[in-house]
């Protein structure tokens, strides 16, 4: 699964949210002012990296995700943790502590969804 670029993750939460959506669906959901044939590429360019496929109406195209959002998630977060994190959660954990992102409360039920997994 090769790694998108901004603009392409942006047009694929479009995607992931609308399931399936021609160019001008998508462009109806991105923020700010975004050019139709820049989409359009865009587009045909997740569809070339293997993301994305579509149902052919005449000249134009319905698209929609083959990746789903989920093993997206997975695998940039795996990515994420190797690069930032030495493949360590407790780095992880304590990054967000650091920077005040996280909460004791947020923890403590973190804590509680692991202990309570087995």
């Amino acid at each position: 699964m090769e790694r998108l670029t901004n603009k392409e993750e942006e047009v694929m939460q479009a995607l992931w949210k609308l399931e399936k959506a021609f160019v001008k669906e998508i462009l109806a959901e991105l923020p700010g002012k975004q050019h139709y044939n820049t989409i359009s590429t865009i587009v045909r360019n997740l569809e070339d990296k293997g993301y994305v496929s579509y149902n052919a109406f005449g000249k134009t195209h319905q698209y929609f995700p083959i990746v789903s959002k989920e093993d997206y998630t997975k695998r940039f977060m795996n990515l994420a943790m190797k690069r930032y994190f030495n493949n360590n959660y407790k780095n992880l954990v304590s990054f967000f502590a650091k920077e005040e992102k996280i909460s004791a409360e947020e923890l403590r039920e973190i804590l509680e969804i692991i202990e309570n997994k087995k």
